[in-house]
Parts: C-alpha cells; structure tokens; sequence
C-alpha cells in the first residue's frame, strides 16, 4: 500500500505538489506509489531554473532499473529550483519521495488551479486505494 500523505496535491500522472514556504512556489516531486511502480532509480534529469512549461509538458524524466518515464508538470509555471542532490543520489526518490526526493520548486503562473488537483483521497481512489 502507498503513503499518500494528506496536504499535498496529486496529479493523474502521479507527481505531487507541496506549498513552500513561498506563495505561488510549488515543491513537486513524484509519489511513492509512482517510485514503487519504477523501481530502483539510477538517473533524473531536469530542467534548468527559468524553463518555463504548460500544464502536462514533459519536464524531466527519471530512469529505473526496469524503465524510463517522462515527468509532467502539474500547472503552468516557471521552474525557480531543482533538487540537485538527486544528481549524486537518485535513489533519494525511493527512499523519501515527499521529504529529500523532491524534484523542481515550481512558480505557478495560476495559483487558484492548484485547488482543481486531486486530494490525497481522490489520488488514492485514482490509483485503487
């Protein structure tokens, strides 16, 4: 069974959304049940802080031992960070996904459609929990 953790917002394509400490800034990372359906990760890449993307663009992707997935971004924004951290350790993913395996801090362009994402229940219901 995954940790989904209430607070957070979750997509169809299994990336969260966390409120920083910044209003409009997005923590996004993937979720556990995603982590656990990829396996042991080996590689992320990701964008650049100033690349902007649409909602649902592809922004980075992430390897596994058995696959390689594209990353979604959940809203239209402006990447202002990335979790360079998973450069020297991409497992972080795996390990701690919603704490030090976060992936972009995001500066969305509408901060009202952050309300439109699934909850934690709607997410579990989404994947069959």
């Amino acid at each position: 069974m995954s940790h989904i953790p209430e607070g957070l917002k979750y997509t169809i394509e299994h990336e969260y959304l966390r409120q920083s400490d910044e209003p409009g800034v997005f923590q996004v990372g993937i979720t556990d049940y995603a982590q656990g359906e990829l396996g042991d990760v080996v590689y992320v890449e990701l964008p650049e802080p100033g690349d902007e993307f649409a909602p649902m663009d592809t922004f980075g992707t992430i390897e596994a031992v058995k696959a390689v997935s594209d990353l979604y971004c959940p809203l239209a924004g402006e990447v202002v960070g990335v979790n360079e951290a998973l450069d020297d350790d991409p497992a972080l993913v795996n390990t701690d996904p919603y704490g030090e395996g976060w992936m972009i801090l995001l500066r969305v362009d509408y901060p009202l459609e952050f309300e439109e994402l699934l909850d934690a229940d709607g997410y579990g219901a989404h994947i069959g929990e």
